[in-house]
């Protein structure tokens, strides 16, 4: 029994036939400033935002069957047994890779392209700076979503233009998916005895719901995944492959498992959080 991919729900896949990808964003350019009669068009310039690098990484994983198993008519039941737990093993770490950007989120050891961790309140920008973490930390709950809901759409490029950026999934650990799960879909507001409705649900704020990942370390830890078009990324350059052969020194069967991939971000505003008060 195993989860199904979690990490889907995170970040968006793509391709990749390079040893790492670097991908710049673009400022863009300002606002569009009067014309005077006769007059001519005001020049504005772009120049090359920060770049986020994804180198990726080797994962490989073996085992052996002996010849002595072999012989003795314990080759079905150990290979096609530990085939599976190959693959599983596999999946699990890049539940595991993929999780770690969210679990080091909050910590300064682990920056992006703009020298900032994922989740920061001074990421900088040519207008100033923009934050996707809550000011204040706080637990999760209906106020502090809302809050967090009104960071996001209050948010703004590089060039300190409004864009149209959305909430779309709240993530939790496993300890916050009931609490999640009240929040979003109560029709009244959550753990109140005000006849209110519940904005946030009303508003269809979350639209692809609470989503739970059973690989975040912190039990308090909560993030918003928004509609950014580069946000959160995986990069796969080799798909998982398996493969058998014989040694010839030992006779013995081996199986191994490898894939290269790599997980990032580009857009920090791909995903907002707090670690909890």
């Amino acid at each position: 029994m195993e989860h199904p991919q979690e990490w889907r729900d995170i970040f968006a896949s793509e391709s990749s036939t390079k040893g790492r990808e670097e991908e710049v964003l673009m400022p863009g350019f300002g606002l569009a400033p009067i014309k005077n009669e006769g007059g001519g068009v005001s020049y504005d310039t772009t120049s090359q935002g920060y770049t986020s690098t994804y180198t990726h990484v080797e994962y490989g994983l073996g085992f052996i069957v002996t010849r002595k198993a072999i012989d003795d008519n314990q080759y079905e039941k150990k290979a096609l047994g530990s085939t599976r737990d190959l693959a599983f093993s596999f999946r699990q770490t890049k539940e595991n890779v993929a999780a770690n950007i969210l679990n080091r989120g909050f910590n300064s050891s682990y920056t992006g392209g703009d020298a900032k961790e994922l989740l920061a309140t001074d990421h900088p920008i040519q207008a100033g700076t923009f934050q996707n973490e809550l000011t204040t930390p706080a637990d999760l709950s209906e106020a502090a979503l809302e809050d967090i809901s009104v960071l996001i759409m209050n948010a703004v490029n590089d060039r300190g233009l409004r864009i149209s950026l959305m909430p779309r999934a709240l993530v939790v650990p496993p300890a916050l998916i009931f609490e999640a799960t009240r929040i979003l879909k109560s029709q009244l507001q959550n753990d109140t005895a005000n006849n209110a409705v519940n904005a946030l649900r009303t508003m269809g704020m979350f639209p692809e719901g609470p989503k739970v990942n059973h690989y975040l370390t912190d039990t308090d830890a909560w993030f918003v995944k928004t509609n950014a078009p580069n946000g959160l990324k995986h990069f796969e350059r080799i798909s998982p492959e398996f493969a058998q052969d014989n040694d010839f020194d030992t006779s013995n069967l081996k199986y191994k498992g490898y894939e290269r991939y790599s997980f990032g971000w580009t857009d920090p505003r791909g995903i907002y959080g707090s670690a909890g008060a």
